[in-house]
């Protein structure tokens, strides 16, 4: 079983990562940390509490609140309010949740764990890296304790989401993105060039009507939401990419992709290009890019899981 913290900035499809990984007996969520991206970080502490709640989850899965701004604060991408809802979850309107979240700082948390867990944890992070590169500033020997990251994260060899450049979670925080490739610890980088080829379908969708459970009308509501976010940019997809669940799959089933390890840089310098993840040489490899996948056996494989 693979110990795994899960560093999230809990919009549609963080929610969906978070199922995936809560549903995979192959994991062990050691708990979850939260950060500002999708949504503020305090949006995404409430709404990671209202998914476990919402998924009957483990009530010792503790939830860390983590960074609020950018490692530099220079810089604080908007919001993703048009793609994930007002509340970062497809205006599902979840209850409150009774869960409280843990005292502890996200950072502080990351290291205690990889201390506690030497050489067996694996952070999914699916927001930006806020969070990761903290605790690498805090204490740099816990790049020699963790067994890797895997981020969501970058778009190396195709153009970004929020620029033609830059991919959201990247552009979010450059500069910890920078921290956290440079660490020297190992870093698979689950990027737009794989999770923009995988495709939740309409009527994969449709077919958790049959379910008929608070969890399942939970899914539908901010799938069809996800959905028609995509659908203002692509009218003839009929479905959504799924970027952080494939993090989780990665983790689950390294199969589904094919790596390819390469020295990747971040621009951390402002501009039109900021953000942008790309090779900087033959040389030196830091980081393993997923650039291949096997679509419809990663997609099955969520669907069977998730519901």
């Amino acid at each position: 079983m693979e110990h795994i913290i899960l560093d999230v900035d809990t919009g549609i499809d963080d929610a969906l990562a978070i199922a995936y990984a809560v549903h995979s007996p192959e994991l062990n969520v050691l708990g979850i940390t939260t950060g500002f991206g999708n949504v503020s970080q305090k949006e995404a502490t409430r709404n990671t509490l209202q998914v476990l709640d919402v998924l009957d989850a483990d009530q010792n899965i503790p939830v860390i609140p983590g960074a609020t701004t950018p490692i530099s604060g220079r810089h604080i991408k908007e919001k993703s309010t048009r793609i994930h809802g007002e509340d970062g979850l497809g205006n599902s309107g979840l209850p409150f949740s009774k869960r409280t979240p843990h005292p502890y700082e996200a950072a502080d948390f990351i290291i205690e764990k990889m201390e506690e867990y030497p050489g067996q944890i694996t952070v999914i992070a699916v927001g930006p890296q806020t969070n990761m590169a903290l605790a690498i500033q805090k204490k740099p020997e816990i790049v020699h304790l963790a067994k890797r990251v895997v981020i969501m994260g970058g778009a190396v060899t195709v153009p970004g989401n929020v620029t033609p450049y830059a991919e959201a979670n990247i552009y979010a925080d450059p500069d910890a993105a920078s921290i956290v490739f440079e660490s020297c610890m190992p870093v698979t980088l689950v990027g737009l060039d794989v999770t923009m080829q995988t495709l939740l379908r309409v009527e994969d969708v449709q077919k958790w009507t049959a379910v008929n459970s608070d969890y399942s009308d939970f899914l539908q509501t901010i799938c069809h939401y996800y959905i028609n976010a995509y659908h203002q940019f692509d009218p003839a997809l009929g479905g959504c990419a799924l970027h952080d669940p494939l993090a989780v799959g990665v983790v689950i089933d390294p199969s589904f992709v094919k790596m390819t390890p390469m020295h990747v840089g971040v621009n951390i310098e402002r501009g039109d290009s900021l953000g942008n993840t790309h090779e900087v040489s033959k040389n030196n490899k830091n980081v393993e890019v997923c650039l291949d996948i096997d679509v419809d056996r990663f997609v099955s494989h969520f669907l069977n899981r998730i519901v």
